[in-house]
């Protein structure tokens, strides 16, 4: 049956992208740095690995689609894993409506047709160059082989030499890949997962090699020729100075209509208004969308309006390809220093970096916020807070970033806990623990009592009471009607002051909520120190404005002001 083979094949594919993740993320350069390309490929192939391993075992073709579909929109990650996505989609919708049980070659080429019109659908404008190219070249090559009545094995394999063919074209159709030495990354990442996927169904191979090294022995001339020109073209680029989108945030998230009336239409014209590299996909009620913009806020906001949203992620794209270019940067300069090794000690084999003693990784919705923490000592700071929670998965690759002994995770956000301690539950390599951290202020804090000296156990109680002795505040904007903690009314719009988690402060402003709610908390416990972030949409001069204002009404409160850049609260501050 086809709904076995795909199930027994697909997470050998995914577990091929997965491996080779690392690889497609150097890739990336087009729009501008979107995430990680291989990360985002294979986490929304993981989900779909989940999805149709949960279903029993006489499910049929209808059943697999159907999962396929389900996991690969919850899971997409990205432009790349949105777009895979809809190919997915069509491959798996196009099986279904096969006739023969084994297919044949036609219904492949039928099933890859309709891969290459649901993914052309997704995309408004679509652009030569990238996965859409490798994915519309697979459907015509698929058409010819069925016209030429091909056995189902050998046209598979054909395809796939048709994928690398593609892959290497893709400089030629889009100049930024040509002037980056790179072809496109998912262009690439769907390749090794098409081969990947082929040689689990034909049994040749486990998998796919590295593709700057030697092809598959198995591989047929055409093949390894194909995979050659891809290799040839691939010469990375140390380049800080990007081009392409003028929009920084990378902003994605699921969306769970409220009215069937939704239109989808109307809602991609408004946010193709508002950035670019929109995509909205899915059907009612559920759907993904994702948008490169300046004010992901906005778009938060406005699809508030017409339902729920979660799962939400936003990349900053300059910061991603500035590591990009540092990333490449690090591996030219130990390439050379290898070089230099293997000259002077060519019996010397060279041996991986060694583990550190403690590492330390935190969780920040804003850049200013990334900043003094990474400036504390953090090593890896997870993009995430509220109301965009990064995932399990997401903190773990942070945790095994470090490459540390010891590991102290900062979920800073209450709803990010649960992921921290099940990143930290599924590591074996070294020693995790999470300190309950709510917000970022209080993982100021707890850095700022590490003593290295000491083991991790002893740090991480010291952090625990640092946190203990202080009090947060945060201000927002009410985006719908609600009530205090005092039973009190609050109307969308009104400016919300949280104090310890709780809605104390209610008023027109945010110069006068924050200054009510520092008197409030000063009142219930008076403290020395007051750490105050101002968000992204808080002009500096009314910042400095504000911190006026607060010397003024508490000339005893010692002020630490600082950019934090964090979107929906215009001032985070703690008092200790």
């Amino acid at each position: 049956m086809i709904a076995d083979v795909i199930r027994q094949c697909f997470p050998v594919a995914a577990k091929a992208v997965q491996d080779k993740a690392e690889e497609i993320n150097k890739l990336n350069v087009f729009p501008v740095p979107d995430g990680d390309t291989g990360t985002n490929m294979s986490l929304t192939l993981k989900t779909v690995v989940s999805d149709v391993e949960a279903l029993p075992p006489d499910a049929d073709m209808a059943a697999v689609a159907k999962a396929i579909t389900h996991g690969s929109l919850m899971g997409a990650r990205g432009n790349s894993g949105v777009i895979t996505s809809q190919i997915l989609r069509g491959f798996a919708e196009g099986l279904v409506e096969c006739k023969d049980d084994p297919i044949t070659t036609r219904d492949f080429a039928d099933a890859a047709r309709n891969a290459k019109k649901i993914a052309f659908q997704a995309v408004r404008k679509p652009v030569e160059g990238t996965i859409l190219t490798v994915v519309s070249d697979i459907s015509a090559k698929a058409d010819e082989c069925a016209k030429q009545r091909m056995d189902l094995s050998d046209a598979l394999k054909a395809l796939v030499t048709q994928a690398y063919e593609s892959v290497a074209r893709t400089p030629d159709l889009l100049p930024v890949l040509k002037e980056n030495g790179v072809v496109d990354s998912g262009a690439f990442g769907f390749a090794v997962f098409f081969e990947a996927f082929v040689n689990a169904v034909t049994g040749d191979g486990e998998g796919i090699r590295d593709f700057k090294t030697t092809v598959d022995t198995g591989a047929s001339d055409e093949h390894a020729q194909a995979k050659q020109a891809v290799s040839d073209v691939v010469h990375f680029v140390i380049n800080d100075d990007w081009e392409g989108s003028e929009f920084r945030y990378c902003t994605e998230f699921l969306f769970k209509a409220d009215d069937p009336s939704f239109d989808k239409d109307k809602n991609l014209d408004w946010l193709a208004q508002q950035g670019d590299c929109e995509l909205l996909v899915g059907s009612f009620p559920d759907y993904k969308l994702h948008v490169h913009v300046n004010a992901p806020d906005k778009v938060l906001h406005h699809m508030l309006e017409q339902g729920q949203i979660f799962e939400v992620l936003i990349h900053n794209m300059d910061l991603e390809g500035k590591e990009r270019t540092a990333i490449l940067a690090r591996d030219a300069e130990a390439a050379a220093q290898t070089h230099e090794d293997v000259m002077d000690a060519p019996s010397i084999a060279t041996s991986a970096p060694a583990k550190k003693e403690l590492g330390f990784v935190a969780v920040a919705a804003g850049s200013g916020e990334a900043d003094i923490l990474k400036s504390l000592g953090v090593d890896q700071v997870v993009s995430g807070g509220q109301t965009m929670n990064p995932s399990t998965a997401d903190i773990l690759t942070a945790i095994e970033k470090c490459n540390a002994e010891n590991v102290i995770v900062l979920p800073d956000n209450g709803n990010i806990r649960m992921a921290a301690e099940a990143a930290a539950g599924a590591v074996d390599d070294c020693k995790v623990t999470v300190v309950p951290t709510k917000t970022v202020p209080q993982a100021f804090a707890a850095m700022f009592v590490v003593e290295n000296d000491k083991d991790i156990d002893t740090i991480a109680d010291a952090m625990r009471e640092a946190i203990s002795e202080m009090h947060d505040g945060e201000v927002t904007t009410a985006i719908r009607d609600s009530q205090a903690a005092d039973g009190s009314p609050i109307k969308k719009g009104d400016v919300m002051g949280i104090q310890d988690g709780d809605i104390t402060v209610v008023g027109e402003s945010v110069d006068e909520v924050t200054l009510a709610l520092v008197r409030k908390m000063q009142e219930a416990d008076e403290g020395d120190t007051l750490t105050i972030l101002a968000g992204k949409d808080m002009p500096e001069d009314k910042f400095e404005a504000l911190c006026a204002k607060i010397e003024e009404a508490e000339p005893d409160l010692e002020m630490d002001p600082h950019r934090g850049e964090q979107p929906l609260y215009p001032i985070i501050f703690s008092i200790e």
